[in-house]
């Protein structure tokens, strides 16, 4: 049986997340440390949400907790060039498969 997704919704979700992942990690670089209650009302993002977002950028090396608050790592400028890149690529995509409309 196969699953029924809604591939429109799938990749709104994805670029939601990468959204949010960009905002939090903007705003801890800007004014770091920054701890979770914090974030979520400089961003307006809510609490449970910021801290999904911090645990994974944590687990990918981004950002480290400290007892003062979350900081970016080193890792933080490749990421964000990373990131950029892949943004690129998928307007280049978008407009591929708006052509084939």
């Amino acid at each position: 049986m196969t699953e029924n997704r809604d591939p429109v919704g799938s990749l709104s979700e994805d670029v939601e997340l990468l959204e949010r992942h960009i905002s939090i990690l903007k705003t801890v670089r800007d004014n770091q440390p920054v701890g979770l209650i914090r974030l979520s009302e400089m961003t307006g993002i809510p609490k449970h949400r910021v801290r999904y977002s911090l645990k994974l950028l944590e687990q990918q090396g981004i950002i480290h907790a400290t007892p003062d608050g979350a900081t970016v790592t080193d890792r933080y400028d490749g990421f964000m060039n990373e990131i950029s890149e892949y943004i690129d690529s998928l307007a280049k995509k978008i407009e591929e498969l708006r052509g084939l409309l």
